[in-house]
């Protein structure tokens, strides 16, 4: 492999790695925010049903049935395997970095 085109495809790499991590940090904020609202609208809603005279027993699987507490739980679990997935995704950015690393150590040794 050239030389010229390694170090290019070393630099392409350390870019996408750059703005991988910055993208991250965005996620990992939206999935704290999903979480949040997701807490809070479900402890209001089984607020509403405790005050309503709902059996406690069946209060928690009333309040996560809501259409509204459902769609939160969902925004939250797709914004926390987004995040799962952008970690992933930059572990093989590194990993093929590494790789390339290692193949301009060997061509400079020889």
């Amino acid at each position: 492999m050239e030389l010229q085109k390694l170090n290019s495809m070393m630099l392409e790499a350390s870019k996408r790695i750059d703005k991988a991590t910055r993208e991250i940090y965005k996620m990992a904020e939206k999935k704290a925010e999903t979480e949040e609202k997701y807490r809070i609208a479900l402890a209001q809603e089984k607020l509403v049903l405790k005050s309503q005279g709902m059996a406690i027993s069946l209060i928690e699987d009333v309040a996560r049935g809501n259409e509204e507490i459902a769609h939160l739980k969902f925004e939250r679990d797709k914004a926390e395997d987004m995040f799962k997935a952008a970690i992933e995704s930059l572990r093989a950015l590194q990993a093929q970095l590494s790789g390339l690393q290692s193949i301009s150590r060997y061509q400079s040794d020889i």
